[in-house]
């Protein structure tokens, strides 16, 4: 293992990765790692990677609204990511008569282009570690809330130094718990329109049954396109914005991925938690995700049924199911994965040996730590556990009751609108927001979700951080949730947009006293008041007690183990990952292939199924093996995997090849992989990809967008090396 000099802390504190394909590298301290990125077969320097001088792949990489990764494909703005990142905007644009979900939408031109409200693309400008202007300044003895005003305070002219007389926008980010800090000056785009999308018959070929699994056989992919002013800076949407003119286009490998090459990941991974005491992993491991995976099994089996029972209520719930059944299923695979891995007891052998090293070096400030977090975990998983429960009921359960939540400033606080003048356009904008709820809204389905989690919350809500309506279903109904929950859906106005019209049509204080009364209104009132009052201050507290002892555990870490490899737990920012395009061997008797094709779509095809139908001018190209200049030995690349660390938010990430071309499109972790998070296992972890060559041949072959590829860079193969005979020595 090589050890740089020079270096700034963060990477002296991290040095290499035991594995390269371990690790989410901030794109500043690839040049201390370069030797090592180009013996593992990278082209390229840092620099042409991530530089602030000139043009470079951070240039072609896009942080997609709030929570994706996208990457710049053409000329004019193009941008490709994942089916699943830009199914809300999809979905937004479908209706039963004009379903664009289920058909796709391949825009003919840049007119045909669709807009997308709220939608924005974000380029990280450059980052800087500010770490000696912030650390030296902050008391370790100071409260979490006085040290997040300090660093507030210190951050301020960092950030004004970072942007002024610029359009860019600029935040400083804690890194490590805090025991680093960088500031990141942003530019983002507010005009993003909807390109194009295959069929989600395509784009989520597989559905729940293949998410989360290896092989897959599915196109995660869509287009949209980047507008901006004349002057090419950001501009609020307008039919006077231009196209994008791009600092860096990703050029499109017509090779593709190739078992054993290197691979990279470039993107805006979410949130690992590796550095989690035995004390964490133990509430995630016993209570969080087993009682979280039974709320959504018990969501899903009401909704995925009702969504099989007509193309509307299909379209209705579609982005809804997809944004419950997700997590649903990584939660159970996570599960499997740390019970597989034995994390629990090897987090317990980490901290005794963490221990041992404290005693051992004489570091009696080190020996408290632990002790300190496993009382702090004990008084807080209660909270967590009121927390968790509060987010499935409120956000992913039955939709009335954070719909009835927004109606409440104007419900209680009615009297002070009108005196501020304010009453009528709050009233008008919360019914005109009504009107969109309930066009995607069944009151039959969500009252049958609230039937069915119930009984799960009320098993599970600790009694001392239980809301106070559950009291009412114990007197007046007995317990019977079932009586209980039909008569608030009956006598509510808030699960009728009639009857919630006819509530507002006299604006007077009697009204809103009435509808204050509602018994959905009171309920979602005491969940949400509950949570607010009782469980999130101690939440807040504990979380606080939590962080700042963090924060000295793994700085410890850092001091007492100075050959171990440290990366920063990815938080959204920017990050790379390398190693191979390869496949795995995860469990005993088990052998994963690196690559699918169109053959198994086919052999996967159930005609009318819903999850494994096929479109057919996919079959008419299948059959007469029409694949252009995509195809390979007589079939169709479709996906591929590859040993590159990743999580929630490299969704849309490009996988590139050693020269920067993009070979593919991430899309998911395997099965055995979704443990990640916590505990990667290089043997066992796979990232699944989208194959460059199936999404060439769906723009051309398929949608006969060709008008798109000629917007993009097409890579081609590099040249065979030469024979060159060299003579025998004998």
């Amino acid at each position: 293992m090589r050890v740089f000099r020079s270096i700034p802390l963060l990477v002296a504190l991290f040095h290499l990765p035991a594995f390269a394909h371990e690790g989410m590298w901030l794109p500043t301290l690839l040049k201390s790692i370069e030797g090592d990125l180009q013996s593992a077969g990278l082209k390229l320097s840092a620099e042409d990677i991530y530089s602030i001088n000139r043009s470079s792949l951070k240039d072609a990489i896009v942080l997609f609204g709030g929570g994706c990764t996208a990457e710049v494909i053409g000329r004019d703005g193009l941008i490709l990511t994942n089916h699943h990142c830009g199914f809300s905007a999809i979905t937004d644009h479908s209706t039963v008569e004009n379903d664009r979900l289920k058909n796709g939408f391949w825009a003919a031109n840049k007119g045909e282009e669709l807009r997308n409200p709220g939608l924005s693309a974000t380029f990280i400008i450059r980052m800087e570690d500010v770490s000696d202007r912030i650390l030296p300044q902050l008391d370790p003895a100071m409260s979490e809330a006085a040290r997040r005003d300090v660093v507030a305070s210190l951050s301020e002219p960092i950030v004004k130094e970072a942007t002024e007389g610029t359009h860019y926008r600029a935040v400083v980010r804690p890194f490590n718990y805090g025991n680093s800090y960088y500031l990141i000056v942003s530019e983002t785009f507010r005009d993003v329109r909807l390109v194009g999308a295959p069929p989600s018959a395509i784009g989520k070929f597989g559905g729940d049954t293949d998410n989360w699994m290896w092989p897959r056989h599915n196109a995660d992919m869509s287009l949209f396109r980047i507008y901006a002013g004349p002057d090419n800076k950001p501009a609020d949407p307008s039919d006077a914005n231009v196209p994008f003119s791009p600092r860096h286009v990703l050029p499109m490998s017509l090779e593709g991925p190739v078992e054993g090459e290197y691979a990279m990941i470039f993107g805006f991974p979410g949130n690992t938690q590796r550095y989690l005491t035995s004390y964490a992993v133990s509430y995630v491991l016993e209570k969080a995700d087993p009682m979280r995976v039974e709320m959504r099994t018990a969501s899903l089996e009401v909704i995925d049924a009702a969504m099989r029972s007509s193309d509307r209520t299909r379209l209705q719930y579609a982005d809804k199911q997809a944004g419950i059944s997700n997590a649903w299923k990584k939660w159970i695979g996570e599960m499997r994965g740390l019970k597989e891995l034995n994390t629990l007891a090897r987090k317990r052998e980490q901290e005794q040996a963490f221990l041992a090293r404290a005693t051992s070096a004489g570091r009696s400030d080190l020996l408290t730590v632990l002790p300190e977090l496993e009382k702090a975990y004990a008084e807080y998983i209660p909270y967590a556990t009121a927390r968790d429960l509060f987010v499935e009921m409120a956000y992913y359960g039955p939709e009335v009751l954070r719909f009835a939540d927004g109606f409440q400033g104007l419900v209680l606080e009615h009297a002070q609108l009108s005196a501020q003048g304010k009453l009528q356009a709050e009233r008008d904008q919360r019914l005109a927001a009504a009107d969109a709820y309930f066009q995607n809204y069944d009151v039959e389905v969500d009252k049958r979700v609230f039937k069915a989690l119930m009984p799960i919350y009320r098993k599970h809500v600790p009694a001392a951080l239980a809301p106070a309506f559950l009291k009412e279903l114990d007197t007046r109904y007995k317990g019977n949730v079932n009586a209980w929950v039909d008569a608030l859906y009956a006598k509510s106005a808030f699960t009728d947009a009639a009857r919630l019209k006819k509530a507002f049509a006299k604006p007077k204080a009697s009204s809103y006293a009435k509808l204050a009364k509602d018994p959905l209104f009171q309920v979602s009132r005491s969940i949400f008041t509950n949570f607010l009052q009782e469980v999130r201050p101690q939440h807040t507290v504990l979380s606080e007690r939590i962080e700042g002892a963090m924060r000295r555990y793994v700085k410890g870490q850092m001091d007492l183990e100075p050959g171990r490899t440290f990366w920063p737990d990815a938080n959204s920012t920017l990050r790379l990952s390398y190693g191979k395009v390869e496949g795995s061997s995860p469990r005993d008797g088990v052998a994963y292939k690196p690559f699918t094709t169109l053959d198994g779509v086919m052999e996967k095809y159930i005609p009318g199924d819903v999850e494994f139908d096929v479109p057919q001018r996919l079959i008419d190209l299948y059959r007469a093996k029409d694949y252009g200049r995509y195809g390979v030995n007589g079939t169709l690349p479709v996906c591929f995997t590859s040993s590159l660390h990743t999580t929630g938010g490299n969704s849309g990430s490009p996988v590139l090849n050693g020269r920067g071309e993009l070979i593919g499109l991430n899309f998911d972790r395997s099965w055995e992989s979704t443990m990640s998070d916590i505990q990667f296992d290089p043997e066992k972890c796979r990232n699944i990809c989208v194959d460059v060559r199936y999404i060439l041949f769906l723009i051309d072959k398929y949608a006969g967008a060709t008008h798109l590829l000629d917007e993009m860079i097409l890579a081609p193969a590099p040249a065979p090396m030469p024979l060159i005979e060299l003579p025998l020595h004998r």
